[in-house]
């Protein structure tokens, strides 16, 4: 049975997973970090919670994080976040530019690729230099 809670691919296994896909899981794993902030940080009401989680989950948001972010990439890291950035995404969605919604795209694939090999740790670390208490 595979543990899908403690994936750890070698890269040759991601090869034929697209840049999308990789954004895909990491939208999931950036809005579950941002959840788990919000929680531990004393949670609130339900509103106020889904309200904070959708502003810091945006494409806005996320293309703003991402210039934080690029001074402390690795050479590695940086490959992946521009496969997913310059991916041919369909649309933007209206509350996003096109570069936003690119750079958002790009720090998910990231996040997804980190989480796919199973670096857990450096997920922490990049999410630390972005979350709210750092931010």
């Amino acid at each position: 049975m595979t543990d899908y809670l403690n994936l750890s691919l070698r890269p040759e296994q991601l090869t034929g997973i697209s840049e999308l896909a990789l954004a895909h899981v990491g939208d999931a794993v950036f809005e579950l970090l941002v959840r788990g902030e919000l929680c531990c940080a004393g949670g609130g009401k339900m509103k106020e919670l889904h309200a904070h989680t959708v502003a810091r989950v945006t494409a806005p948001a996320q293309s703003a994080l991402v210039e934080r972010l690029l001074p402390h990439l690795t050479a590695e890291e940086i490959r992946v976040y521009k496969r997913g950035r310059n991916a041919h995404t369909h649309q933007a969605p209206k509350s996003a530019t096109p570069g936003q919604y690119a750079r958002a795209t790009g720090l998910e694939a990231l996040f997804g690729w980190l989480w796919l090999t199973g670096q857990k740790g450096r997920i922490s670390e990049l999410y630390a230099l972005v979350s709210e208490k750092t931010g």
